[in-house]
């Protein structure tokens, strides 16, 4: 398995689960229908879990393009393989939520509301306030990375011969907690996509379903979930490196 299939099916696992526990709890007539924050926050971090478990020792499990960033930022990961990351990343969040679909598609064609129809794609805010949603991405997002950063090892991914890349002392459980902790602390306002790709990627594989009811993908926030994820794993990294 190369690292571009590892980042494929590492964030694939964490869609599946993730965008999974949303459709499980929002759309009508499931058996966990109305389980609730708890029960999506930790959905989310088995999804976390999962992917990281599969794709660790081959691409380091980064799974999120926030991860990637702030990681070469930090002077952890090349810059030259940052576009290729990203890339299966989005790749494997699309393939994620089309499995979704596949297993509710008869909850999707049961359910009216479309903006619960949308939650089980891609991130919305409990209050739409532009500036207020993205300090809100950026916190959670910063929270994660600066977390990675200090649990991974020198050698995150694909680094110097003869090393296996890898997560190192962080394991699959502890980042899975750190993000069930984003989710139960800060994931309130927006939803904590705190990933681009988990956001962007089942958000376009949302427009292009042939949904009943689906109403519109709100591209108006859709640069939300994608660039304070961004702004936040870059902080971390200079936050890393100021204090290294």
């Amino acid at each position: 398995m190369t690292p571009f299939i590892a980042e494929v099916l590492g964030t694939f696992l964490l869609i599946l689960l993730g965008n999974g526990v949303v459709a499980n709890a929002v759309l009508k007539d499931t058996k966990g229908h109305n389980g609730g924050w708890v029960m999506i926050s930790f959905g989310w971090a088995i999804g976390v879990f999962a992917g990281v478990l599969v794709a660790q020792h081959v691409s380091g499990a980064h799974i999120n393009p926030a991860v990637t960033i702030g990681l070469a930022i930090g002077g952890k990961f090349a810059w030259s393989a940052v576009p290729m990351y990203i890339l299966a990343q989005m790749i494997g969040a699309m393939l994620g939520a089309f499995a979704v679909w596949l297993s509710y598609k008869d909850h999707y064609t049961a359910t009216t509301d479309p903006d619960g129809i949308l939650a089980t794609f891609s991130t919305g805010p409990a209050i739409r306030n532009s500036g207020s949603n993205l300090m809100t991405e950026i916190i959670g997002t910063f929270v994660l990375v600066i977390a990675v950063f200090y649990m991974s090892s020198p050698n995150f991914a694909t680094a110097e011969p003869g090393i296996p890349p890898g997560l190192g002392s962080i394991g699959a459980l502890p980042v899975a907690l750190i993000v069930l902790g984003v989710g139960l602390c800060l994931g309130g306002p927006t939803g904590y996509a705190i990933n681009p790709a988990r956001d962007l990627g089942p958000r376009i594989t949302h427009a292009i379903l042939p949904l009943k009811n689906k109403g519109n993908s709100d591209w108006g926030y859709s640069w939300i979930p994608v660039i304070g994820p961004v702004i936040g794993g870059a902080l971390a990294a200079l936050l890393y490196i100021g204090l290294s």
